[in-house]
C-alpha cells in the first residue's frame, strides 16, 4: 500500500522524491514560484517515470485549508498519511538573514505547523536550517512549534543530521523535526507519550562524525586517503567529463567572467564566495544563491548543473527541461534536501509505520 502525502514548499522535490522512492506517493504538491515548478514537474516525471505536476502555486499563507480539507484530504482512503515539507529558510540561516519568526519567510515555518495541526496528518516532516536551534531567540520559537504541535495531538521528535554522516558528498546540517499522532504512538510504544524524545527509529550514520573521522587534511597523503570512502569524495561525482558530457544538463554552467577562477587553489573553500572544491574531499554546503559560486577542481569554471544535482545525490534521471534562467535552476539545487538523506528518513518513517500498518 503506498501511503499518501501531501508535500509543501516543494521546490525541485527532492523530499518527495527520496519519499516516493519508498513507496510513498506524492498527492499534492504546493510551490509558490511557477518556474520552479517546471523544474519540479519535469525533473520528478523524468525520474519516476509517471506524470508530477505541482498542484498549488498559492502562497501558503493563501491556501483555504477548508478547500484542500474538502478536495483532497477527505478523499484519502487510507488511515494512514502525511504532510511533509521544508519551510523557507533564509530567516534562521546562519549565513543567511536571521531575521527569526518575525520574517516574512520566517512566518511560513507557523503557517505551516497550523496547517499541520489542522488536517491532522498521521504524521509530518519539517526540515529546516541548524540556525533554527543554534540561535537562543530561534530555539525559543522551535520550542513553540513543538508545544503547538504537542497540544495538537502529536508527539515528536527532533535531530540534527549531517549528510556527509549517510554518504552524501557534502557537508549539510540540517534540523529534522517529526511527529506521529499520539495515538498512533500509543499503539506502536503499548504507552501515552509524555513528552519524551529519541523514540523515533532515526536511520544510523554510515560513516558517524566523518568530519572528524577521516584525515582530511592529509589527502595528499596516499595511506590517508585510501581510508577516505570513494562516495564521500565530489571527485568520484563530477570528474569524469565524458560520462558527464553524455547527461543532461550537463554543459549548463554560468560562463567564466573573473580571474578568481585560474588564481584559486583546488581545495580553498575558506572565503564566502568563489569555493574551489577537492576532488579529494566532501563539498561546502550545496548552497549557490547569495552570490555564493562553488568552481569545478580541474575545469576553469563554476560547477555545472548535472554536476550540482550530483552533490546533491539526484538520480542522473532526473533531468530539467524548459525555458527556466540558470540562477532559478542553481537555487532550487541549493535549497533541496539531498535525496539520498531524504530517503534514509523515508525508510525509517516507513519502518515506524509498518508497524501500524500490519
Amino acid at each position: 500500500m503506498n501511503i499518501p502525502i501531501l508535500s509543501y514548499f516543494s521546490g525541485g522535490g527532492f523530499l518527495d522524491l527520496g519519499f516516493e522512492q519508498e513507496g510513498f506517493e506524492i498527492i499534492w504538491s504546493n510551490e509558490i514560484s511557477v518556474e520552479i515548478s517546471k523544474i519540479y514537474n519535469s525533473g520528478m516525471s523524468s525520474t519516476l517515470e509517471k506524470e508530477m505536476n505541482i498542484s498549488s502555486n498559492e502562497s501558503i499563507e493563501d491556501i483555504n485549508i477548508s478547500s484542500l480539507k474538502k478536495k483532497i484530504v477527505k478523499k484519502i482512503d487510507t488511515p494512514i498519511w502525511g504532510i511533509i515539507g521544508g519551510p523557507p529558510c533564509p530567516d534562521f540561516s546562519i549565513g543567511g538573514k536571521n531575521k527569526g519568526k518575525n520574517g516574512e519567510r520566517g512566518k511560513l515555518s507557523k503557517t505551516y505547523v497550523d496547517h499541520i495541526c489542522t488536517l491532522k496528518p498521521s504524521f509530518f516532516i519539517f526540515e529546516n536550517v541548524k540556525g533554527l536551534i543554534k540561535t537562543k531567540k530561534h530555539q525559543e520559537f522551535f520550542i513553540e512549534l513543538i508545544q503547538q504541535l504537542q497540544e495538537n495531538g502529536y508527539a515528536v521528535d527532533s535531530k540534527l543530521l549531517n549528510a556527509l554522516d549517510f554518504g552524501i558528498p557534502q557537508d549539510r546540517e540540517r534540523i529534522i523535526l517529526l511527529g506521529i499522532r499520539k495515538g498512533l504512538f500509543r499503539k506502536i510504544f503499548r504507552k501515552n507519550y509524555s513528552s519524551q524524545s529519541d523514540w523515533f527509529p532515526w536511520p544510523t550514520e554510515k560513516y558517524p562524525k566523518a568530519k572528524n573521522a577521516f584525515e582530511w587534511d592529509k589527502i595528499d597523503d596516499f595511506e590517508a586517503l585510501k581510508k577516505i570512502p570513494d562516495e564521500l569524495k565530489v571527485g568520484s561525482y563530477i570528474i569524469n567529463q565524458e560520462e558527464l558530457g553524455k547527461l543532461p544538463n550537463s554543459d549548463e554552467y554560468f560562463k567564466p567572467k573573473s580571474s578568481k577562477f585560474n588564481e584559486i587553489e583546488e581545495g580553498d573553500t575558506s572565503r564566502k564566495s568563489f569555493k574551489k572544491l577537492h576532488r579529494n574531499k566532501f563539498s561546502p554546503t550545496a548552497a549557490y544563491g547569495n552570490n555564493e559560486v562553488h568552481l569545478h577542481p580541474e575545469q576553469k569554471r563554476r560547477l555545472s548543473v548535472r554536476e550540482a544535482l550530483r552533490i546533491q545525490t539526484v538520480p542522473d534521471s532526473y533531468v530539467i527541461s524548459g525555458d527556466i534562467s540558470l540562477s532559478t535552476k542553481f537555487k532550487v539545487i541549493g535549497n533541496g534536501v539531498p535525496v539520498k538523506l531524504s530517503n534514509e528518513i523515508a525508510k525509517s518513517m516507513k519502518k515506524l509505520l509498518d508497524r501500524i500498518i500490519e
